[in-house]
């Protein structure tokens, strides 16, 4: 069956009728592996398992495998996990997420969906799978040498080393050639053979009962002693990389015929004769029946609807909401004012006291209780399974963090800089975010991303440590990003981002300005002004919601994070030259409330745009662009950002961004004073 939905989808693309040819042809040997698991176990597949997936269909009563993944390959609407979408090996109903391009970039959640396992059961959690479930994912030997493959497997070998649970299976598909790229011979063996931590185990994927009798003997391992094993499968690829790859262009004729003898159908044949099981015209007539089969159910599927609107594609990107599981509040507020840090380590203090199922992950966050303090005493509370130090490698935080998301919990996770993110930001891109859009909301994975980042930190950094480009963050669909400029706010906006984590399921990063974590004084030392008191358990800051501060009709100034600080410094000079204004702080940079943020400034003379990030690329230019669209006059409006450059180290670390004087210069220019 896998074998004709590869050659049909070959034929319907020819006809425009199918989308997708990337083919299982000569790995057919992991339906072998399917067999070996439980129905139940959660298998993060490689796009070439499609005889892994109809294998587990056949577990489980009232599946159709053959129309559900023709109905993909022709991208219909009544797909019954992308919705027409895209070509995924998906389902629900057989604990398939889906995988849309499996380059490595799904190791490092299944990574972190193989320690959830343990750990829902630990903090009495009911997970989406049992806790004595494993893990299987897949992935070829050139995935294994991308760099997220590497990280993930680092960071399960480096668990499992300390004796953290790790029940999962990797498996390695090796066909020995990625595309036109050979893979040298012995290489992954001879990577993985001595991998501390790790169980290798290897098997012929050719002969289904090897590999029936490897993926036994590595799911017994998996799930008895909890630990990752890495199975080995030498495969064959047949007929190029995908439909429109000519592989006669790198590959000789003697090789082609040389692998299509390797053909598993044709030993799998041979097995069944030797055994007894079919004889050769049994088996021929199988094959011919089941093309048949393919062939009339492909022209039933492609007949049927299609997405044809916007609005249809994008149904999915925000997922559905659950039941909240928060816990009532019965603690105490502290009303003494406090800097920025001190209000998110009471709010994630308080959060994780309320929401059994919240779990933070990050580097140095425990013991250490981060760079800048904000996490510190939390794991003594809580413990180091929920206050979690992890290895350094950004992608791998984040898979751990999509991984106990996709089973039940809400992760809280720390990346340490801003600039540090860009190493790892597709596993927000190209998994976080687009689990929901690719399963119909069927899976989600919610979870609150913290970033310590932007620019304005004195005596430390140069670029590494100040980033302001968020660009690449705002422009992932369905992700939302927070700013706060003050202690107040952090905590309304960390309490909402969990509660949309937790009820809404969405993916939430809050980026949180760095210099301004223990920034007390406003206008001269000793002042406290920027101390804020405790808002309190039940404050949020709902997604678009603005902060306004004073009502003068002179000039808006609209802006965020330490615009918002720099602001008030420029405002107190620009008052006291006879100009009334007010201070607009955005404090959501996604999913801006345009209508808001008119109707906030309408009545003002002019609109100063305070801007910490880029000239391209920044917050800034979506709201000019908004202001207008509603009417108000382009010559009232004018930005103020920072230069399109690096930040550099040193006493130069602030010049190529916005400062009070320039807000005060650029007001009186806009005012034409």
């Amino acid at each position: 069956m896998s074998r004709h939905l590869d050659l049909q989808a070959r034929r319907l693309q020819a006809r425009g009728e199918a989308f997708y040819t990337i083919g299982s042809a000569g790995h057919e040997g992991n339906a072998a592996v399917a067999l070996a698991l439980r129905h139940t176990d959660p298998a993060f597949l490689h796009y070439r398992d499609a005889a892994f997936f109809i294998q587990r269909a056949r577990m489980v009563p009232g599946q159709d495998p053959l129309r559900d993944l023709l109905l993909s390959f022709a991208a219909c609407a009544e797909d019954p996990i992308s919705g027409g979408r895209h070509k995924v090996l998906g389902s629900r109903v057989l604990n398939v997420p889906p995988q849309t391009s499996t380059i490595a970039s799904h190791l490092p959640k299944a990574m972190g969906t193989a320690h959830s396992l343990a750990l829902t059961k630990r903090l009495g959690v009911a997970g989406q799978w049992p806790h004595d479930g494993v893990v299987l994912c897949s992935f070829g030997d050139a995935s294994f040498n991308h760099s997220t493959a590497q990280g993930a497997l680092n960071a399960a070998a480096w668990s499992a080393y300390q004796g953290l649970p790790m029940p999962l299976v990797w498996l390695c598909e090796d066909n020995g050639i990625g595309i036109s790229t050979p893979t040298p011979a012995g290489w992954i063996a001879a990577s993985m053979t001595s991998r501390p931590g790790v169980h290798y185990l290897a098997c012929d994927g050719l002969d289904l009962l090897d590999t029936w009798r490897a993926a036994r003997e590595a799911v017994h391992i998996a799930r008895t002693r909890r630990r990752p094993v890495f199975l080995h499968m030498r495969c064959v690829r047949l007929f190029g990389h995908a439909g429109s790859d000519a592989q006669q262009a790198y590959l000789s004729p003697a090789r082609i015929q040389a692998d299509e003898a390797r053909d598993p159908l044709l030993i799998t044949a041979g097995l069944l004769r030797r055994h007894g099981v079919l004889s050769r015209d049994a088996i021929a007539q199988r094959y011919h029946d089941l093309r048949e089969q393919v062939a009339r159910r492909a022209e039933e599927a492609i007949g049927r609807p299609r997405l044809t609107s916007a609005e249809q594609v994008m149904a999915s990107i925000v997922p559905p909401p659950r039941p909240s599981r928060i816990a009532p509040w019965q603690g105490t507020v502290d009303v003494t004012p406090d800097t920025l840090a001190r209000h998110l380590n009471r709010a994630l203090e308080r959060l994780m006291g309320r929401y059994p199922h919240l779990v933070m992950a990050g580097e140095d966050i425990g013991r250490k209780g981060g760079v800048y303090g904000v996490t510190q005493k939390l794991q003594a509370r809580f413990g180091a399974h929920r206050v979690i130090d992890t290895l350094l490698d950004e992608q791998s935080i984040l898979g751990l963090g999509i991984g106990m998301a996709q089973n039940g919990l809400v992760p809280i996770l720390e990346i340490q800089f801003l600039a540090y993110l860009h190493n790892a930001e597709d596993q927000l891109r190209g998994e976080a975010a687009t689990l929901s859009f690719f399963s119909s909301g069927q899976y989600t994975n919610p979870m609150v991303v913290r970033i310590a980042g932007l620019g304005y930190q004195k005596g430390f950094g140069g670029h590494f440590h100040n980033d302001n480009a968020i660009a690449v963050l705002r422009d992932i669909p369905g992700l939302l990003v927070a700013c706060p400029s003050n202690g107040a706010d952090a905590v309304g906006l960390l309490q909402e981002a969990v509660r949309l984590a937790d009820e809404e399921q969405r993916v939430v990063v809050v980026i949180e300005p760095i210099a301004l974590y223990h920034t007390r004084d406003l206008f001269a030392e000793g002042d406290g002004a920027w101390c804020f008191t405790d808002p309190g358990p039940e404050h949020r800051l709902a997604v678009g919601e603005l902060g306004q501060w004073g009502t003068g009709r002179d000039l808006a100034i609209v802006t965020y994070g330490n615009g918002v600080y720099l602001s008030r410094q420029a405002a107190e000079r620009l008052q006291a030259e006879g100009i009334a204004l007010r201070i607009v702080d955005l404090r959501w940079l996604t999913a801006i409330d345009h209508d808001a943020v008119h109707a906030a400034v309408a009545d003002c003379a002019r609109v100063l745009i305070v801007d910490e990030c880029r000239r391209s690329g920044s917050p800034s230019e979506e709201l000019v662009t908004g202001l207008v669209e509603r009417g108000l006059d382009g010559r009232q409006v004018m930005r103020l950002t920072a230069e399109d450059s690096f930040i550099p180290l040193g006493r130069a670390a602030t010049v190529t961004l916005p400062a009070a004087e320039d807000i005060v210069v650029r007001a009186r220019e806009l005012l034409g004073r």
